[in-house]
């Protein structure tokens, strides 16, 4: 068995710009799964003859065992470390991408899916827990802002190269991206990034601290706060990447490429959401900056249920409230997973594991909702997505304003030295 180092002896942490680049192609593994694929949703019911429930299938199967992964992984990684985690993951997401190549029948695509959202929950555990490795909540939150910046380039072009394979390669071209960017994140942990967990917890995979480690985090007022704005966001995304090609190609009238374009143009606020959020931060802090946000989703979500209701239904009455609706997400998430993980320095990977289940949890839901309420109009999504905004609005104003600010340490310690 493998020794670790102690305290006294751990590596230097890496350099901040290591860091950034690790966290834009681990936190980079969940848009770019999602958005490459997306312009070839429409075709793949004809090509494998299946119905539209079924092909939502491999959004949905993705994300519930990107969130169950992380129940397991948090606590694996809190035992063994965050680096073998990571390499583990990462081959597992590029070979289940290598093998969605030649999928002859639908149910081996699902199959593979389910095997890349193993190992994004991999990378995403790790990457939020590393975060709580080596910074305080609002250092972290200023360096994941400072990611998700240069990371929100992925949900911006991967829709418009995701519509310009599916035009010219079909739907096996957008796998064939995903392996290769599996690969690249594999060289670069493998390559650059030391071990960041100084203190592994031996007892991170015993049944009774693994509950008690749970029951501590599901108790703290200030987890649930965080974790419904973190939750809520991106269910309100979610139902948005699971239902804006077929409402946009097939209601609204816009091609593959076209829709690339405008998916491209509403992730763009999340680029820019993600740059205003390093700014708000530090002059707001993580509370008033999550309240300010939610003011702007609830705008998006008025605007977007209003417009389809008094009859607009225009590619641009959908894609500019979604568009303020992602500026939104881009400020709401950083803080909203940085926060649910801060006051958990001793269980950041649990703390990261169960706030990721239960946000993936619903997005699942959603996107079995999406794909069963469909109807031929706009209604079904941008009503739903005008639902999650009220939402988010009451989590982040009410929640968030009541019980989001740091628990004292002593409090936590005392808590923390309970079970050991």
């Amino acid at each position: 068995m493998s020794s670790t180092p102690s305290p006294a002896h751990a590596p230097a942490p890496p350099p901040t710009g290591v860091v950034v680049l690790a966290l834009m192609l681990l936190l980079g593994t969940q848009p770019v799964s999602t958005d490459l694929y997306l312009p070839s949703l429409p075709s793949l019911p004809g090509l494998f003859g299946v119905p539209l429930t079924t092909v939502q299938l491999t959004l949905s199967v993705l994300v519930i065992s990107f969130g169950a992964g992380q129940l397991v992984l948090g606590p694996v990684a809190d035992r063994f470390g965050r680096r073998p985690v990571l390499l583990g993951g990462l081959a597992l997401y590029t070979l289940a991408s290598a093998v969605a190549l030649g999928s002859p029948h639908i149910a081996w695509l699902i199959a593979c899916r389910a095997g890349q959202g193993l190992g994004m929950a991999a990378c995403v555990v790790c990457a939020r827990a590393m975060l709580r490795d080596l910074y305080d909540p609002a250092q972290g939150a200023h360096v994941m802002a400072r990611a998700a910046t240069w990371m929100g380039i992925l949900p911006v072009a991967g829709p418009i190269l995701g519509g310009y394979l599916e035009t010219t390669l079909g739907w096996r071209g957008a796998f064939g991206v995903l392996t290769l960017f599996g690969a690249t994140g594999l060289a670069v942990i493998a390559l650059r990034l030391p071990e960041t967990l100084r203190q592994p917890n031996p007892a991170a995979l015993q049944l009774r601290p693994l509950l008690h480690n749970w029951r501590v985090v599901l108790t703290h007022r200030g987890f649930w706060a965080y974790t419904a704005v973190s939750s809520f966001t991106y269910a309100g995304l979610f139902c948005f990447i699971a239902g804006s090609s077929f409402v946009m190609i097939d209601v609204l009238g816009l091609s593959r490429r076209e829709y690339g374009f405008a998916f491209a143009f509403v992730t763009s606020g999340f680029l820019i959401g993600s740059a205003l959020c390093r700014r708000l931060v530090p002059r707001l802090g993580m509370v008033r900056s999550i309240r300010v946000a939610a003011f702007v989703s609830l705008g998006a979500g008025v605007a977007m249920a209003g417009l389809a209701l008094a009859g607009v239904h225009h590619p641009l009455a959908l894609m500019v409230p979604a568009f303020v609706y992602t500026l939104a997400h881009g400020i709401h998430q950083p803080c909203a997973q940085v926060g649910a993980v801060g006051p958990f320095p001793t269980r950041a990977g649990a703390a990261t594991a169960l706030s990721g289940f239960l946000s993936m949890a619903l997005a699942f839901g959603m996107g079995y909702w999406m794909g069963w309420s469909y109807d031929g109009t706009v209604y079904p999504l941008t009503l739903t997505i005008a639902f999650w905004c009220f939402a988010l609005a009451f989590a982040a104003l009410v929640g968030v304003g009541r019980h989001g600010h740091p628990t004292p340490a002593t409090a936590l310690e005392a808590r923390d030295n309970t079970v050991r």
